[in-house]
């Protein structure tokens, strides 16, 4: 790696030059090197659990098997958020992204080797354990991506000074809009056709050459040495929480995203069955693909314009509109109303992700933001999985039964429509009126004014103010 200078002396470009991202940065041509990385292997995790998601259902048809897997998806990532952030602040961002590549390329080489062992008969069955050994094999390997996922926004308080984060944060978003775009894509015709194993193949094939890629990106020195986290080795559980506690509102911010994602489990857990029960695997990973693009428009304008002076309100007033699209595409068993729920979510979603990422990286100190995105990530998952396992069979059993030949189609089926999906669109509804609900109330509640106040008036204490970093010059 060649050398690394700080720039401390110059005069820097003007407020509106600044918040600009120019290719003649260093700072931007080093983070447009690792989002080329972080896309690849993006798209294989990404689609690796589409594609586990999908194969398992097609070959079992079973509601419940597809929320176990959301579920295991869901406990992971509750569980090793913490754990995951620890290792992002005290460890160089380069070798953090390597290791999280090299440990998925292993599981998926070994999800590959007994997927060609195992007959093909095995997988038809729900409750052969080989299935789910599979299951649990590829899912970790999707979920040790997370620290990059962690990493990534560290980066980019790293690189950029605040004016230009939140079009930094944009075009994270661009990057998961392309990812899921074609992980979608990818996915359905692979399953569609070859079942996984072209789905484990290509795996295999892409994270060997990101990790041969990223071997010769040179990193700045605040990505290396700085963010390691200094002579500070520990977890500190109880330092991260004192962190969050001392910031008014942060905790009511993290609390109400996971109640949020408490509703949103369950979209994770019923979606795709939805989805499948209308169209075919391939064009339901099509339509996932093209409605993708609007995941990347979405990053584009953040991009461009930069996220409000208030990203608080902005996250509850976007969390608003979700939750009214949930309440109205399931009304009528139409393909056309469900995408059209879909392209609002695709559109919106990064403005959602994008604020909540600007909060904490303004309010949090530099060398504690891992732990810190960690910490968030591990409690704001952790009421998805509850929902993802209690609303699969909920749905199944109940839900679909229900709205089939039971009360309620004998209620409501003459305008809301009969039959098992239509228990699934149920959920979807009232899932939806329960998070319209709790938005409205959040943007009542006094955390919320004092986390607006925080972050549009104030500074950091100064027992907590980081050590910012300046622009960055690469040596020759």
């Amino acid at each position: 790696m060649s050398a690394t200078d700080i720039d401390t002396e110059g005069t820097g470009p003007s407020p509106a030059a600044a918040a600009r991202l120019s290719l003649a940065d260093p700072a931007v041509r080093i983070f447009l090197k690792l989002l080329a990385n972080v896309l690849p292997v993006s798209v294989i995790n990404l689609s690796m659990w589409f594609a586990v998601t999908f194969f398992v259902y097609l070959e079992t048809r079973s509601v419940f098997a597809t929320g176990v897997i959301a579920g295991i998806f869901l406990v992971s990532t509750a569980g090793t958020g913490i754990f995951f952030g620890g290792i992002v602040d005290h460890h160089r961002k380069k070798a953090v992204m390597q290791a999280s590549a090299a440990i998925s390329l292993g599981l998926y080489a070994a999800g590959l080797i007994f997927y060609l062992a195992t007959p093909a008969q095995t997988w038809k069955d729900p409750a052969d354990p080989r299935v789910w050994v599979l299951v649990v094999v590829l899912m970790a390997g999707v979920i040790v991506g997370n620290l990059r996922t962690i990493a990534l926004p560290t980066m980019v308080t790293a690189l950029f000074d605040e004016a230009r984060r939140g079009r930094a944060n944009g075009l994270v978003g661009t990057t998961s809009g392309i990812s899921f775009l074609i992980s979608s894509v990818i996915s359905g015709i692979l399953v569609g056709v070859t079942g996984l194993l072209g789905m484990l193949v290509l795996a295999v094939v892409v994270l060997s050459l990101a990790l041969l890629h990223l071997r010769s990106v040179r990193v700045p020195e605040a990505l290396t040495v700085a963010a390691a986290g200094g002579a500070d080795k520990k977890l500190d559980l109880r330092g991260t929480i004192r962190i969050v506690g001392q910031t008014r509102g942060l905790f009511a911010l993290i609390i109400f995203t996971t109640i949020n994602n408490f509703l949103f489990g369950g979209f994770m857990a019923l979606m795709d069955p939805y989805g499948l029960s209308m169209v075919s695997v391939q064009v339901w990973g099509l339509a996932l693909g093209a409605l993708s693009s609007l995941t990347i428009i979405g990053g584009l304008l953040i991009t461009r314009t930069g996220l409000s002076s208030n990203p608080v309100r902005l996250l509850l007033l976007i969390n608003l509109a979700l939750w009214t699209v949930t309440i109205i595409f399931p009304l009528q068993a139409s393909i056309i109303l469900l995408l059209g729920g879909m392209a609002a979510f695709m559109l919106l979603m990064p403005f959602a992700e994008a604020s909540e990422q600007a909060v904490l990286q303004k309010v949090v100190p530099y060398e504690r933001q891992g732990r810190v995105f960690g910490f968030a990530q591990s409690v704001e998952q952790s009421a998805s999985p509850l929902t993802a396992f209690l609303i699969s069979p909920l749905a199944q059993f109940v839900f679909m039964p229900f709205m089939t030949d039971g009360a309620g189609a004998r209620l409501i089926g003459d305008w809301f429509g009969t039959g098992p999906e239509r228990g699934i669109a149920l959920v979807f509804v009232i899932m939806g009126v329960s998070g319209l609900l709790l938005t409205a109330y959040a943007l009542t509640t006094r955390h919320y004014r004092e986390l607006s106040a925080r972050y549009r008036n104030q500074a950091v204490e100064a027992a907590d103010e980081p050590a910012r970093p300046t622009p960055l010059v690469v040596a020759a």
